[in-house]
């Protein structure tokens, strides 16, 4: 049973007739009748009395009737529903990112996505790069943002941004004043580490510049080691984008030696191609991107 055929039907019995009926979707009589011979030969049985002036409905017509048309208003509606998702008229998009990129990438990026489509329903899920992972492969997620490498190899990935990890500090504090820091010199310090793999990263480098360091606290809250370092609690070594929009209340100090960067990737699940909608939001944070780190931006 094919979709026309179900409009031929409809056609014929709102003509109660072939001819015109034939006459109205531009095809010849035969053709057409030989369409619904067609259709009645699958469904097993007559859906149309042939009088001489004028068709009538079967009984199995009648039943028949208002399925075909919930059929076809189903397949319109399908049909629409996907234009609208092709054109960004529509459907959702769930994005599942770190937190220093939710909070400091994607909020414009976001914005910007809306402005242009506020259509489509944007879900955003906030976790670890490991979790984020999880998402993409299991596909809760359309696409994600996280710091390579992936844990997952069933990916495709895309570097967006190569960034270096800087120092905050209070402004009280007497490195304030310096534009510049060797990771070494901080052996005394007291530090609050942002979790997940930019501790990871910190705790590696300040190991491999010969020092255990002392950590006060630990939080996966951005703004919470922001509040920590603010109040003089301690140190946080955090990746370049964390850094953003800071308070006066901080500095952030370049961290000259040992050199310390992260990739950040868009992924999404290989095989796949990228939905229109997860496709614009990844141009537009290229954008942004390219706009505000020329120089540290995958190509």
């Amino acid at each position: 049973m094919e979709l026309y055929q179900l409009g031929y039907f409809l056609e014929i019995a709102r003509q109660r007739s072939f001819t015109r009926a034939a006459g109205r979707l531009h095809m010849a009589q035969p053709a057409l009748s030989q369409q619904m011979k067609n259709l009645e030969a699958e469904l097993g049985t007559s859906l149309f009395n042939r009088g001489r002036k004028e068709v009538q409905l079967t009984a199995a017509g009648k039943t028949f009737l208002p399925r075909a048309e919930s059929l076809l208003a189903q397949a319109a509606a399908a049909k629409a529903a996907v234009s609208d998702v092709a054109g960004l008229r529509g459907g959702k998009l769930t994005i599942a990112a770190i937190p220093s990129v939710s909070a400091c990438l994607l909020p414009e990026v976001v914005r910007s996505f809306h402005k242009q489509h506020g259509q489509v329903a944007l879900q955003l899920i906030e976790d670890s790069s490991e979790r984020v992972a999880d998402c993409v492969e299991s596909g809760l997620a359309d696409i994600g943002f996280l710091q390579l490498p992936a844990s997952k190899s069933a990916f495709k990935a895309q570097t967006i941004l190569t960034e270096p990890f800087v120092l905050l500090v209070g402004k009280s504090h007497p490195l304030a004043s310096q534009k510049a820091v060797l990771l070494r010199q901080l052996s005394t310090e007291s530090f609050i580490f942002y979790k997940g793999r930019a501790r990871d990263t910190a705790l590696e480098s300040c190991r491999k510049s010969g020092f255990e360091p002392r950590t006060v606290c630990e939080s996966g809250e951005l703004e919470t080691v922001r509040a920590l370092v603010a109040a003089g609690l301690g140190l946080a070594i955090v990746p370049r984008l964390a850094a953003g929009n800071l308070p006066n209340s901080i500095r952030s100090l370049v961290i000259r030696e040992p050199k310390m960067q992260r990739q950040i990737a868009a992924v999404w699940q290989k095989g796949s191609v990228l939905s229109p909608a997860a496709t614009e939001l990844l141009q537009l944070a290229t954008r942004l991107l390219e706009r505000e780190n020329p120089p540290t931006v995958a190509g």
